[in-house]
């Protein structure tokens, strides 16, 4: 039986990073346009004065590889030797399995220098048993050198990043395109737009915008259920989460799943989910934990108006990570059906994945009324934060429908612009007993919060740099 040599090893390498030979003129296939979270994540691969490895992680197709191809081509531009920087892709049939110390010698001996303070690139990194302790070795080893991985399985992924690599590797999370990148990524001034045409580039961020890839091809928007089925869920699915987890039934995880999808933005409960897809509660929770981990699915516990969990908690709102999910499924959602608003509420929520891991978001319920999202300050497990999601202009004619925001908002003291109401197109501040409110469009709030997520990355990374220049 014959082996992969290291001949057949080092020309693949070869082929992989072309600007060796080139320079900066092939980095990158298509040139896309870069992602909001760039600038963030480019900034930790430059960063040398700490060793930590970067671990870039999110779901299938979000642009991970293309963000990382991308600080290739800044790295370059910036005079980075090219033959400094080594791309490798470990779900290519020749590396899969291949370990990392092997590739990197090779590399070295051949190509690099392991004075220079180059940068290494492994795509895909879920792709390599025990990963987490190659990686770790390697930044212990070779501290002159930058490492960035790149992987889909985020359950796996972030656990292991957090076990196994303490204070060598550095989490950054790229969360499907927010509505903010989408309308950038189709030349859209946000500056200009009125709320009807707003609404129309909102309808198609529910059907198919959280992928780059789709929103810039015109030929995969034309039937993109059939490519966020087949590229997306199905790989997850059916090959991703069944490697790992060592799962036999593959249907009955595929049919939970798609009871999930089905009822986003809905409140559940263990023994429903069981009945509707034939799963015992035991399995359910471990696929729950599976779904979440690998951002298909973002779970919320429920609060009182105290904004306190219950002890026994039997009820939860599951969201998928992107409304374009619930198309590629079952097909895009007309806006008079009695579900829309699950879906816009769907649209909202995928706005904050990149700070989620990170806060306490919970949908409070209680006799009387419901808050969809409340912000709990983990520190004194108080709210900060409250929003009501509407795909109407009713409260304009009934204020009456502000009742619930009003009730919580005076039992917190919440202050502007803490809280707030969205509308479909209505935009306008109501004083109503004695409360301020802020009524604004959905579709301009996902705007405003994919921004403010935007400034919130940056402040944590700003605040981290100041904190590491502190002890350095």
């Amino acid at each position: 039986m014959l082996e992969i040599s290291e001949n057949d090893l080092l020309n693949r390498m070869r082929r992989d990073n072309p600007w060796w030979e080139t320079g900066i003129d092939k980095v990158l296939e298509k040139d896309f346009p870069k992602r909001d979270f760039f600038p963030a994540f480019y900034h930790l691969v430059r960063q040398r004065d700490i060793r930590r490895a970067v671990v870039l992680m999110g779901p299938r197709q979000v642009g991970k590889t293309v963000m990382a191809k991308q600080a290739v081509l800044e790295l370059l531009k910036s005079g980075v030797e090219p033959n400094h920087i080594l791309f490798a892709s470990l779900d290519t049939p020749l590396l899969i399995g291949q370990p990392l110390e092997k590739l990197l010698r090779l590399y070295l001996d051949s190509f690099g220098d392991e004075e220079s303070g180059g940068y290494i690139f492994f795509d895909e990194i879920q792709y390599l048993k025990d990963w987490e302790i190659h990686l770790k070795s390697l930044v212990d080893s070779y501290p002159e050198i930058k490492f960035v991985v790149t992987g889909s399985a985020a359950a796996v992924l972030k656990r292991k990043s957090q076990e196994s690599g303490a204070g060598r590797f550095t989490d950054f999370i790229l969360p499907p395109l927010t509505f903010r990148e989408f309308v950038k990524f189709q030349n859209i001034g946000t500056t200009v737009l009125t709320a009807p045409p707003l609404n129309d580039s909102f309808i198609n961020y529910l059907t198919f915008g959280g992928y780059p890839e789709i929103v810039m091809s015109k030929s995969l928007r034309q039937n993109p259920d059939r490519y966020l089925k087949s590229d997306i869920i199905d790989k997850v699915l059916l090959r991703d989460l069944p490697s790992l987890y060592g799962i036999t039934d593959v249907q009955e995880m595929y049919r939970l799943f798609a009871s999930l999808v089905y009822n986003t933005g809905q409140e559940v409960s263990l023994e429903s989910l069981s009945k509707n897809s034939g799963v015992s509660k035991v399995t359910l929770k471990k696929y729950i934990e599976y779904f979440e981990g690998a951002f298909l699915i973002r779970r919320l516990d429920r609060v009182d108006i105290n904004a306190k969990k219950f002890k026994r908690a039997r009820t939860f709102k599951i969201y998928v990570t992107n409304p374009s999910m619930y198309c590629a499924l079952f097909g895009a959602m007309e806006q008079d059906d009695r579900r829309f608003g699950a879906l816009v509420e769907t649209a909202v929520i995928a706005q904050m994945l990149q700070s989620l891991p990170n806060v306490e978001c919970r949908y409070a319920r209680w006799k009387t009324g419901e808050i969809d999202f409340v912000i709990i300050d983990q520190r004194t497990q108080k709210p900060t934060y409250a929003l009501e999601v509407k795909w109407s202009d009713r409260i304009k004619n009934n204020i009456r429908e502000a009742d619930n925001m009003v009730e919580f908002v005076k039992l917190h003291n919440l202050q502007p612009p803490d809280y707030f109401i969205t509308t479909k197109t209505y935009s306008e501040k109501i004083m109503y007993r004695g409360i301020e409110l802020s009524c604004m469009s959905t579709a301009k709030t996902c705007l405003v919060i994919g921004q403010t997520e935007l400034d919130i990355v940056n402040a944590n990374l700003e605040a981290a740099t100041q904190q590491h220049d502190l002890f350095t």
